[in-house]
Order: C-alpha cells, then sequence, then structure tokens
C-alpha cells in the first residue's frame, strides 16, 4: 500500500469500446494511477494497446500501478464486495461529493470506484455502496475521477513520490526539466 491511505483504491471501466474509448480509457487509467489508485479493471473489448501503453508508463514514470480485463463487470463488483471492499459509483445522478466524502474517506475499507462508459446499467446504481456525483452536469468521467480522488486523498497525492521511476519531471516555473533515474 502506498503511503497516501490504510485502504487499496482500484477503478473499475464499464464497457471499453476500443473504436470509441481507446483514448478516454486511457486517460482514465492515467489519471488513476497518477492520482493515487493502485491499479484498474475494465469490461467491455479487450484491448491490448490499451493495457501496454499503461504497462510503458508504469515502467518509465514508476509505481505498481496494474490493469487487467474482466469479462463480466457485475462480476468483478460482487467479488469486491464479498472480499470486503466498497463499490463508489461516480454518476452525475448521486449525492454530491461534498456532502459525502467525509464519510467515504472515514471507512476503512477498500475501495472500488465505478466509471462508466456507455449507458450505465441500473444494476451498477443498486449494486454501488455510493453513488457520488461530482457534479449535477453532464462531464467527463476522466475529469469526474480526478476530482473524486483529490477530494479522497485530500491533495495528498500531488506530492506522490513513485518507486522505481526511471524519470522523473523536476517542476520548474519555466522550460522543461526532466531525468533520467536509471
Amino acid at each position: 500500500m502506498n503511503r497516501l491511505e490504510r485502504w487499496r483504491v482500484y477503478v473499475l471501466r464499464l464497457e471499453h469500446r476500443p473504436d470509441r474509448d481507446k483514448r478516454v480509457t486511457t486517460h482514465v487509467f492515467l489519471v488513476a494511477r497518477a492520482f493515487g489508485a493502485h491499479g484498474a479493471y475494465y469490461s467491455g473489448k479487450r484491448d491490448e494497446n490499451v493495457e501496454l501503453s499503461i504497462r510503458k508508463v508504469v515502467e518509465s514514470w514508476g509505481g505498481t500501478f496494474t490493469v487487467e480485463f474482466v469479462d463480466d463487470w457485475a462480476d468483478k463488483i460482487r467479488e469486491w464486495k464479498r472480499a470486503g471492499g466498497e463499490v463508489i459509483h461516480l454518476t452525475m445522478y448521486g449525492l454530491p461529493i461534498s456532502d459525502i466524502i467525509g464519510e467515504i474517506r472515514a471507512s476503512s475499507r477498500d475501495k472500488l470506484i465505478v466509471v462508466g462508459g456507455a449507458k450505465v446499467p441500473r444494476l451498477v446504481y443498486e449494486l454501488a455502496d455510493w453513488n457520488v456525483s461530482i457534479t449535477s452536469q453532464p462531464h467527463s468521467e476522466v475529469g469526474a475521477l480526478s476530482v473524486f480522488l483529490h477530494e479522497l486523498y485530500m491533495g495528498r497525492e500531488l506530492k506522490r513520490e513513485f518507486e522505481n521511476a526511471k524519470i522523473k519531471i523536476i517542476p520548474q516555473a519555466r522550460g522543461k526539466k526532466v531525468i533520467k533515474l536509471s
């Protein structure tokens, strides 16, 4: 477990469609990794290019983030809950994050954050322990995930160091400075 919390956080991306969602799904996983999640699952159609892209990021930028395809998202959610974890579905129809993030953060249970793809089936709403809205306006699952993780970790994820990184950015006011670590 990383230093950010006492629980593990994974993301479940529903119903990936390679012809339409390649960049969005990749961005969901990049945000999940950068903002403190331990790994991700996805359903729909398997996309080895997305998996390879994320493995390359982890190899260069560090960390232990994993991506795994699952045949049945509902089975994954049920399995997660049977193992004692809780399920947080990000949806514009849920309860406002500002009203419930404290309760979610206080829970010691591992967290599976579900983000949609195509139309989200009603069963997701029923299986979720929390249906959480970042805003009640149309928005991107990538944006919702980043805001949710930022609130969950109270901003600490922004200073996270990734173990086994081969490259690292040195922040500066102007220009770009990237160093090779190994």
